[in-house]
């Protein structure tokens, strides 16, 4: 009962805040066009790419699907030049838009939590370049300009309340915040609960770090209670802007994920893990929460990955991010299907706690009640 009630509930509901990170770091994976027919079968609408790769966008073009577009590191020193940052908008963004639904470029990736000073003193510059250049354009209303941050660039992240940036670092942080505020973009942030919970397995509770909503943390300062990491890290983060003077800059998470493979020393790192994460995330995003401090915002939420990519390098658990395989099967069952319903949790596959079983059928006989009152008030015996 349960179960046909959550599917015929999910078949009427869209994910409408869930995206995936469509990575391309491998030698195997399938084409575009076949990448896009797996999204749309999913009614996954929202995806972020690491570069402008021109066959990724033509296959997109005149689909449903919201593209973010990124950036290579390298190339933000060109793009200190007005000139080339327009020509750059010339020819990777201009020739597709609006066939292929742009909302937004990412101006490198975690660059605030590298060595490279110089990078980061050229990023805002080149973001403005970008921005400018897409006003002149006459694109600018429609697609933001921002740049994925790692989380690591905070010093201080729990309690939420305590969320500050690194000293080293804040001076770019700022500037970066003033861009953000003036042109209305978001601040995208990469959180990976699985890298707190790798390190301190024996002080973070697994259920905390998987959203399992069994472990609840209060901030002392604002008493909010935390029943997942994610939204504490996405909260700290939020702090840490306010002690920089910036409020109301939106917040949402470029990466987050699950590995469902390591090597020996990356406790967690398994498919179960990978699967109850994943499928937490899901439940959350179908409900369309927002943080704690935060409650009325949807969070907006991209899923790494969508393929495992066998060419990245360094640790197992990089290549074993993706919720499939290159070939098309799945790497484990996330609770994602491709059948009538767009986006099911299958009651086998989820792992529910008693109180949120309780929780469900207390609802549905709600529903059920009020349905039938209705029925004897427009038809009375």
């Amino acid at each position: 009962m349960i179960h046909f009630f959550l599917l015929f509930f999910l078949s009427f509901s869209g994910v409408r805040s869930l995206g995936v990170n469509y990575g391309q770091v491998g030698d195997n994976l399938p084409s575009p066009d076949k990448v896009l027919e797996l999204l749309t079968s999913l009614n996954i609408s929202k995806v972020r790419i690491y570069d402008t790769n021109p066959q990724i966008l033509t296959s997109f073009a005149n689909s449903n699907t919201e593209l973010i577009v990124t950036i290579e590191n390298e190339m933000l020193t060109q793009l200190l030049d007005p000139q080339q940052a327009l020509q750059w908008v010339v020819t990777h963004i201009k020739p597709y838009f609006p066939a292929v639904r742009i909302t937004g470029i990412a101006v490198g990736n975690e660059i605030f939590t590298g060595n490279d000073t110089v990078l980061m003193a050229n990023l805002v510059p080149a973001m403005m370049a970008i921005h400018e250049a897409l006003g002149e354009l006459g694109l600018g209303s429609y697609i933001h300009v921002s740049t994925p941050t790692s989380l690591a660039v905070l010093e201080e992240s729990f309690p939420p309340s305590a969320g500050s940036f690194k000293g080293e670092v804040s001076s770019y942080i700022s500037q970066f915040l003033q861009f953000l505020s003036r042109t209305k973009a978001p601040f995208w942030v990469n959180a990976y609960p699985y890298f707190a919970y790798k390190d301190n397995p024996d002080i973070i509770s697994l259920d905390y770090a998987l959203l399992n909503a069994m472990t609840y943390l209060v901030d002392p300062s604002t008493k909010l209670n935390y029943d997942n990491m994610l939204y504490a890290q996405v909260d700290a983060v939020i702090f840490g802007m306010a002690r920089l003077g910036f409020d109301g800059i939106e917040v949402r998470v470029s990466e987050t994920g699950w590995p469902s493979k390591g090597d020996v020393d990356e406790i967690g790192a398994n498919s179960e893990n990978a699967a109850i994460y994943n499928r937490n995330l899901l439940r959350r995003q179908l409900a369309n929460e927002g943080t704690p401090l935060r409650p009325n915002t949807r969070l907006e939420v991209y899923l790494f990955a969508l393929f495992n990519e066998d060419m990245k390098p360094g640790p197992t658990s990089e290549r074993n991010y993706g919720l499939y395989q290159p070939d098309g099967t799945m790497a484990y069952n996330m609770g994602l299907s491709t059948s009538s319903a767009s986006v099911s949790l299958s009651s086998s596959a989820t792992k529910t706690t008693a109180m949120e079983n309780r929780s469900l059928v207390y609802w549905i006989f709600v529903y059920l009640v009020i349905s039938f009152q209705i029925i004897l008030i427009r038809r009375p015996f």
